[in-house]
């Protein structure tokens, strides 16, 4: 792993220890890694384990931990200290997080050390290559929810492809992923299914989504859909980091190279593109 991701990481994590009564929302953070608010997320979570907000809760429980046996301050004045005003919202996050209530635990005098580690090289290792791709024109329907329920928003596109029978101007099917599920509850995930579009105006009823050109990473996945999400474990949590790349403010998008339609499960074929700065 490059130093560059890792000493950003570390600065993240020295940032919110520090900083427990601070901002430490997502975009903060991703400010203090100057790191694109697209991607951060997804390659913190793959190298800490952790999603932003777990570590952000976890360390301001831990320094609230150490207040309570170390110290004398009220429990009120900690929750401050730790970036909670309400001090029964503290009491419940404490009480989630430790078992007791800060009384009891401060009562009972016991700490309990945090864990942070990176977690790089622990996932399937995949190909990637560094590609230049033209800019492309998309047709796509919108998909709010789930990313595993994007088939229906596909079935629907081609539905509709094959009622206007619109084949000669579909090019490779294209799915673009706009938001982290690690960050975005699932119903509210968006995302888009389609295909290049390689005539003018697309079709009435679906929208045009514009994907530029440029460089990207590509790696190519074998197997069914469901197993997906380890090949982006492995892109953000072993590639990245050792490439040297930063990836670019756009997010990433997947090209379905067959059918399963046409091959088993196992035998599909679906390249994950990564825009690169």
């Amino acid at each position: 792993m490059t130093r560059s991701y890792e000493d950003r990481i570390q600065r993240v994590i020295t940032y919110i220890h520090d900083h427990p009564d601070e901002d430490l929302s997502l975009d903060r953070l991703a400010d203090i890694a100057a790191m694109s608010r697209f991607h951060w997320h997804r390659i913190f979570r793959a190298l800490t384990q952790e999603t932003c907000a777990q570590m952000v809760r976890r360390i301001r429980m831990h320094r609230a931990s150490i207040a309570l046996v170390k110290g004398d301050d009220s429990i009120e004045a900690i929750a401050r200290a730790v970036g909670y005003p309400n001090a029964a919202s503290f009491a419940r996050r404490f009480s989630e997080a430790y078992g007791h209530s800060p009384a009891a635990f401060r009562a009972a005098g016991q700490l309990c050390a945090p864990q942070s580690y990176l977690r790089t090289g622990d996932y399937p290792m995949y190909s990637v290559e560094i590609r230049e791709v033209p800019a492309r024109t998309l047709s796509v329907l919108p998909h709010v929810g789930p990313y595993n329920d994007i088939g229906l928003a596909f079935e629907k596109f081609y539905g509709l492809c094959a009622s206007r029978n619109l084949w000669a101007d579909i090019g490779v099917s294209i799915g673009v992923y706009v938001d982290s599920p690690e960050t975005v509850p699932e119903t509210e995930l968006r995302s888009f299914a389609g295909a290049e579009w390689k005539g003018q105006e697309v079709p009435e009823g679906t929208q045009r989504f514009d994907l530029v050109d440029g460089r990207v990473a590509v790696l190519t996945y074998q197997g069914p859909y469901s197993g997906i999400s380890a090949a982006y474990d492995s892109l953000f949590g072993n590639w990245l980091p050792a490439s040297g790349e930063e990836p670019a403010e756009a997010p990433c998008y997947e090209l379905y190279l067959n059918s399963p339609r046409d091959v088993s499960p196992e035998e599909l074929l679906t390249e994950i593109h990564l825009p690169l700065a």
